[in-house]
């Protein structure tokens, strides 16, 4: 992993909070929320992945939105399973990550934005 990516650092270290939190959750006999949590949780990191690859500044900004909608969706995953109180975790640490990488993503995906509608009014 290239070094300075912040984004693509926080996610992945994410994604293997969330395999470490599906672990206990199927230890608890939790599995469909489990797998919603971990399919968004991880996806996240795979879309950010992804957009390093981008064929164009549109694949871009469009792989970093679905990237943030995977964060969004992860976060209310998240805030189900925090407040049904299905298993006993402390959700504060992993909600605040989750959190930043939404920032962070919806940051990526403005500047990005208004830097082509700079270049296409040029």
């Amino acid at each position: 992993m290239k070094e300075g990516n912040v984004i693509k650092e926080k996610s992945f270290d994410f994604a293997l909070r969330i395999i470490s939190l599906y672990q206990v959750l199927k230890e608890n006999n939790e599995y469909v929320l489990s797998r919603q949590l971990l399919r968004s949780g991880t996806s996240i990191g795979a879309n950010v992945e992804e957009a390093s690859a981008a064929s164009s500044k549109k694949d871009f900004i469009n792989k970093m939105a679905i990237a943030s909608k995977e964060a969004r969706e992860t976060i209310y995953w998240l805030k189900l399973l925090q407040r049904s109180k299905l298993v006993k975790y402390d959700f504060t640490s992993i909600m605040k990550d989750i959190d930043e990488i939404i920032r962070i993503l919806t940051a990526i995906v403005k500047s990005s934005s208004d830097n082509s509608k700079l270049r296409i009014k040029n």
